[in-house]
């Protein structure tokens, strides 16, 4: 077990670490749409990245039927494995919409041996999920 100072420290270790490997501007938050972000997600059990839609009610159900327009082209053309979830709950209790796309392996964000699996695999998807947003902004936007 880690305390949480340990684990804080970890953590920021990775990010640093991943920052440092993948030098790159990522879209995340700087989509142009309000509730419309990307993200990274690795904690003690899994790694993913995420397309999440969190504002209001109407808001979430405007973009993720746009998003279910474009589902057949995301997966064959960008990521074939993307799961889409309509109600996704967060650890916070927070409900949003998400479509993510998670890595198979065991991996721990406490255990180095796996950051550079989950660091490649952060760099490839979220490339290939930002050629989406990128592909379709206009239909998203309208």
């Amino acid at each position: 077990m880690f305390s949480k100072e340990e684990s804080r420290l970890l953590r920021h270790e990775f990010w640093t670490s991943f920052g440092k490997s993948f030098p790159r501007k990522w879209i995340l938050y700087d989509t142009k749409i309000k509730g419309f972000s990307f993200k990274f997600h690795f904690d003690t059990r899994h790694a993913l990245v995420a397309l999440d839609l969190e504002d209001d009610l109407e808001n979430r159900i405007k973009y993720w039927e746009k998003l279910q327009s474009l589902k057949t082209l995301l997966k064959e053309d960008y990521l074939p494995t993307a799961i889409f979830e309509e109600t996704y709950r967060l650890d916070n209790d927070k409900e949003i919409s998400r479509i993510y796309v998670s890595l198979d392996k065991k991996v721990s964000i406490h255990n180095k041996n796996t950051w550079r699996d989950v660091m490649e695999f952060f760099n490839v998807h979220m490339a290939l999920f930002e050629a989406f947003f990128n592909d379709y902004r206009e239909i998203l936007e309208d």
